[in-house]
C-alpha cells in the first residue's frame, strides 16, 4: 500500500508555481493578482481564505481579500465582482462559499469573467470542460487529483473509475476530466443501488461525500482509492469518506485525511491563480 501524499507533492507544485510566477513578472512585468471576497463571518470560510492567503504570498502572487458583511445585497455583489471584471490589475477572482441563503451562488458563478474565474464554477468554464474542450481554468480539486494521481504514475487510461458524488464542485467536474483521459467513468450518489459491487469492480475510487462510506469489505484490492471527504467524527477528530486504517492495508494506493486531497486544492487553485489571461 502507497500513501497518496497530498502534501508533498502539493509543495511541488507550489515550487514551480513560484517560478513561473517570477518568470511571467520578469518578462511581463506584471504580477498575477487574486481578489477573494469573502461574505459574513463564517469561521470555517475565514480559515480557508487565510490559507489561500499564505499559499499565495508563499508563491509570489498579489492577494486581496475583499470583506463584505452578510446584509450585502445580491446586486451589490454582483456589482463589486463586474468591477473587478473591469480592472485590469486583478487577473483572478475568487468568491469564497458558502454564500448567504439570499444571493445566488449560480449568478454569483456566472457573473465573474471566465478569464478570471480560478475556481472554475462559470457556466463557460463548466460547459468547455463538459465538452472536451480547454476551459480557462480547471476546478481546483479535481485538477489537483489528476496532478496527484499523475506525480504517483498512477495509470488512467482504460481503467474503471468510480466517482461517489455529483456536487458541481467536486463529483461532476472529476468524472469529465477522467473521461478526458480516457477512463471508463461511473458517478454513484444517494439514490445508486449495489454501491458495494460498484466500489468492488473500480480501479480507481473517488468519494466526495462528505460521509463515511467506503470501508474493507467493499474495495478492490488493487483499487486506487482518493478521499476528498473531510469532517469532524464524533470524538472532533478530522477523518474523511473513507475508514482509512481498515481499508489502506487493502489496496494499491490511497489519500488520507488530512494531508491527502486538501494540498492538492490549494495547490492546484495557485497554480489557476497564476495564470494571466487579461
Amino acid at each position: 500500500m502507497v500513501i497518496l501524499d497530498g502534501k508533498k507533492v502539493s509543495e511541488k507544485i507550489l515550487e514551480n508555481v513560484k517560478n513561473n510566477v517570477s518568470k511571467t513578472l520578469s518578462l511581463t512585468k506584471k504580477n498575477p493578482h487574486l481578489a477573494v471576497i469573502l461574505v459574513g463571518n463564517d469561521p470555517a470560510s475565514k480559515v480557508y481564505v487565510k490559507n489561500k492567503q499564505k499559499a499565495a504570498e508563499k508563491v509570489g502572487i498579489l492577494s486581496t481579500v475583499i470583506e463584505q458583511p452578510c446584509s450585502i445585497s445580491e446586486e451589490e455583489l454582483l456589482n463589486k465582482i463586474e468591477n473587478l471584471n473591469n480592472n485590469k490589475d486583478i487577473t483572478g477572482i475568487l468568491v469564497q462559499l458558502p454564500l448567504p441563503k439570499h444571493i445566488d451562488s449560480k449568478k454569483v458563478a456566472e457573473k465573474i469573467s471566465p478569464q478570471k474565474d480560478v475556481d472554475g464554477f462559470n457556466p463557460i468554464n463548466v460547459g468547455l470542460l463538459a465538452t472536451g474542450a480547454e476551459p480557462y481554468f480547471y476546478p481546483a480539486t479535481p485538477q489537483g487529483i489528476i496532478m496527484l494521481l499523475d506525480e504517483y504514475n498512477i495509470e488512467i487510461e482504460g481503467k474503471n473509475a468510480l466517482v461517489i458524488g455529483r456536487s458541481n464542485i467536486v463529483g461532476r467536474p472529476m468524472a469529465q476530466m477522467l473521461l478526458r483521459r480516457n477512463a471508463t467513468v461511473t458517478i454513484a450518489h444517494s439514490y445508486t443501488n449495489n454501491l458495494d459491487d460498484k466500489i468492488k469492480t473500480a480501479d480507481i475510487v473517488v468519494s466526495a461525500v462528505g460521509k463515511k462510506i467506503v470501508r474493507c469489505k467493499m474495495v478492490n484490492k488493487n483499487s486506487v482509492i482518493v478521499d476528498v471527504g473531510i469532517f469532524r467524527d464524533s470524538n472532533g477528530k478530522l477523518t474523511g469518506d473513507v475508514d482509512f486504517d481498515i481499508v489502506s492495508p487493502s489496496v494499491d494506493f490511497i489519500s488520507p485525511v488530512p494531508g491527502g486531497v486538501g494540498p492538492m486544492t490549494i495547490a492546484s487553485l495557485m497554480m489557476n491563480a497564476s495564470i494571466i489571461y487579461t
